[in-house]
């Protein structure tokens, strides 16, 4: 598959009109939600000066941190105990261009989303490339975050292509004994559910995986989609008290989701009802200091957000960020 630069070039063109267009006030909250200023802290620096961050993964095993560089596609380390993050894999690592969603599996793995290019996988003991998923064929994609499921499953989303990718545990051993090197196989397809939009539309961002079921946002439109594994229904989710206009990452911790909505710099909170098929908005942060909030992780009882700063001289305008970029403690959400 072509990995041009130019390729690069339209679908980061593509991704910014949208976001422009997406540009709202923060949703309205409801009697029963609570909106305060955010109580941010920095949790982490990040070294470079052209970092950009993107994704955010835990390892639920150690609690490391591992957070990915839209621009230059390197992934950083944080180590308990040491305010600044080390290169875990350095910028350009296996040729790839972005790391967009990060996620580390119960097996010690860590995936890592290419938008123009589909997953990696490494060993994180050794920092070994075991296997990488390619997109299919030569039309415009934009892979953008995923979700693992208790089954060891995969799931991916494509902002372009509205659809779900999956990579299942059997796909993965089978790769990683034969050369390492595979194609994505679409499991679910929204592009019929979704609202109308323009073609080409940045729809399909953060998803999160429960037991029976996935959750994701269609950052345009604001709206949540429940995924059924058993089934494949896919139908949309009752949201009260507001709306997930511009929502990026995801993080779902029992009935509780939280969301990044990037460029209003808000960070919502949701019940979740017992099945999924509803959400009410229990309480938002909104701060100027969130600085492009593009995705979240709860560590500890806590909320670490990364601080993309996108709008400052990266892919969504020129100026000149803040140094060094940092993932953030937002408490109070």
């Amino acid at each position: 598959m072509s990995r041009s630069i130019q390729r690069r070039t339209l679908l980061t063109a593509a991704a910014l009109t949208v976001t422009a267009a997406a540009v709202t006030a923060p949703p309205a909250a409801s009697a029963a939600a609570r909106v305060t200023p955010a109580r941010v802290s920095t949790a982490y620096e990040l070294p470079g000066d052209r970092v950009y961050p993107e994704g955010i993964a835990a390892d639920p095993r150690t609690g490391r941190l591992y957070v990915g560089s839209y621009t230059t596609g390197a992934v950083y380390r944080t180590t308990p105990g040491r305010r600044t993050a080390e290169v875990f894999l350095p910028a350009g690592a296996d040729g790839r261009a972005t790391a967009n969603g990060l996620k580390v599996d119960r097996a010690g793995r860590l995936w890592v989303t290419d938008s123009t290019s589909g997953v990696d996988v490494y060993d994180l003991r050794t920092r070994t490339l075991l296997a990488r998923f390619d997109v299919p064929g030569d039309a415009p994609r934009f892979v953008n975050d995923l979700a693992i499921t208790p089954d060891g499953s995969a799931y991916l989303t494509d902002s372009v292509r509205e659809v779900i990718y999956r990579v299942t545990p059997a796909e993965l051993a089978q790769a990683t004994a034969h050369g390492g090197r595979s194609v994505l196989t679409t499991a679910y397809d929204l592009g019929g559910v979704l609202a109308p939009h323009p073609s080409g539309t940045f729809t399909l961002n953060g998803i999160v995986a429960a037991d029976h079921y996935l959750l994701t946002v269609d950052m345009t439109a604001g709206a949540l989609y429940r995924v059924d594994l058993a089934t494949g229904r896919i139908r949309q989710v009752t949201l009260s008290g507001g709306d997930l206009v511009n929502g990026d990452g995801l993080e779902r911790v029992g009935g509780t989701l939280w969301a990044a909505l990037n460029v209003t710099n808000t960070i919502s909170r949701w019940r979740l009802s017992g099945d999924g098929t509803a959400a009410r908005l229990e309480h938002s942060v909104t701060d100027a200091s969130l600085q492009i909030p593009t995705t979240l992780v709860r560590r500890n009882g806590r909320t670490l957000v990364v601080r993309s700063q996108f709008d400052k001289g990266g892919p969504m305008g020129p100026g000149t960020p803040e140094t060094p970029f940092t993932v953030a403690y937002v408490d109070g959400i």
